[in-house]
């Protein structure tokens, strides 16, 4: 087994490791504070500082990979998510929103750094010239992410069912903590650790590439979380009776597939370096969201509706998420990757504030279909910002990765 092989395996392992606390502890917020009778709104802004702190971490996480190395910003990421869930494990009386909103934007914090050492770490570990292996092993690595973050969101429900919300958050503090010790040993000291020490005004992308791909993924994001991240869950309790086992379990199942099929997505696209693939698979996303609103408003069945539309929507979804993936670690320059990623991913997580605050306050006032109709517009709207993608990122990028 190669020494880069060894660190991919122990990139992923993090990664996996601490996508699992994340999933399970969004279901476990969601379902126990709607339990308690917090409206759909309120809910949402339990995450604001999380998706909010998100944004920054990109930005200053990207510059801190380049001036420390990936692995102290990975590892710093896992012990601000200890933290986080120690501080949900108080008595009741103490959760308070405040409170709450603080532990979720240590939490948001920690989801960030992590996301972003994972990502950039790759693009050190595979040749430029194998735009294909790249290709595959961002795939696995997000796909398997993915597939463990809905088996984070089954796990929450059966937690909250069986542990209660506080044993639920202590048994996975303390699982975290010694996947925390084992990172401190196992990864490469200076991996991503810019041999020029950048200044911190190059956080902010100087390539169109990127700056476009940053711009089409914050609306594609966007468009995902204004129904997925309150609206959908709130609504299947309620609209359909399910208990919480079953809304995680759905939940938790979607995001499997999801997952699933971002690995397979380089079988599925094929030559994924023109940009009329990116555009044409964003078309057909848009589509979706507002087919399902249009059948809700009509009458039609709202569960085979529902459950149908949102199958294909993750069919599409994910390949879209698989193709930008793998175009920001192709496009960022290799000395000082975590840079270009970090900027990439703060508009994925400002796509995610917007989307999730959206999905409380629309669904609330409005219902599931207003929420259906804002997808459908933001992933147009990612559509179109895709055409001024470069046409080949070969005939693009110069040496260092800027366009």
């Amino acid at each position: 087994m190669t020494a880069s092989i060894r660190q991919y395996l122990v990139i992923t392992g993090n990664y996996w490791a601490f996508t699992l606390t994340d999933g399970a502890l969004r279901m476990l917020v969601v379902l126990h504070f709607h339990q308690l009778g917090y409206s759909p709104l309120a809910i949402a802004l339990l995450f604001i500082f999380y998706e909010l702190f998100g944004v920054v971490t990109n930005l200053v996480g990207g510059y801190l990979g380049a001036r420390l190395g990936l692995n102290r910003t990975m590892n710093i990421g896992l012990f601000l998510q200890i933290v986080a869930l120690v501080m949900l494990a108080v008595p009741a009386a103490m959760l308070t929103v405040p409170w709450v909103m603080a532990a979720q934007a240590l939490s948001g914090i920690a989801k960030d750094l992590n996301k972003m050492s994972a990502k950039s770490g790759i693009k050190l570990l595979v040749p430029d010239e194998q735009q294909g292996a790249l290709y595959k092993w961002v795939a696995i690595l997000t796909g398997s992410k993915n597939t463990l973050k809905g088996v984070g969101f089954f796990l929450g429900g059966v937690l909250l069912m069986t542990a209660g919300f506080t044993g639920a958050v202590v048994m996975m503090a303390v699982a975290l903590g010694l996947v925390w010790l084992a990172s401190l040993f196992l990864l490469k000291q200076e991996l991503g650790k810019s041999k020029a020490k950048p200044k911190f005004r190059e956080i902010l992308s100087k390539s169109r590439a990127i700056n476009v791909l940053s711009a089409a993924r914050m609306f594609l994001f966007g468009a995902r979380d204004v129904w997925f991240v309150v609206a959908l869950p709130v609504y299947l309790h309620t609209a359909f009776g399910w208990d919480f086992w079953k809304v995680g379990g759905f939940m938790a199942t979607w995001v499997i597939g999801y997952g699933f099929v971002q690995t397979i997505a380089p079988r599925i696209t094929g030559d994924t370096r023109r940009k009329s693939g990116t555009v044409l698979w964003a078309a057909l996303l848009a589509v979706v969201p507002a087919a399902i609103a249009g059948a809700l408003m009509a009458g039609w069945p709202a569960q085979g509706v529902v459950i149908g539309g949102l199958l294909l929507f993750g069919v599409l979804f994910a390949i879209n998420s698989s193709l930008h993936s793998y175009l920001i670690v192709s496009y960022a320059r290799g000395d000082g990757v975590s840079l270009d990623v970090g900027f990439y991913y703060m508009s994925n997580a400002a796509g995610r504030l917007l989307g999730t605050v959206l999905s409380g306050w629309v669904y609330q006032a409005y219902g599931l279909e207003a929420c259906l109709w804002i997808s459908s517009a933001l992933i147009a709207i990612a559509a179109l910002l895709s055409v001024w993608l470069p046409e080949r990122m070969n005939d693009s990028i110069g040496e260092q990765g800027y366009v």
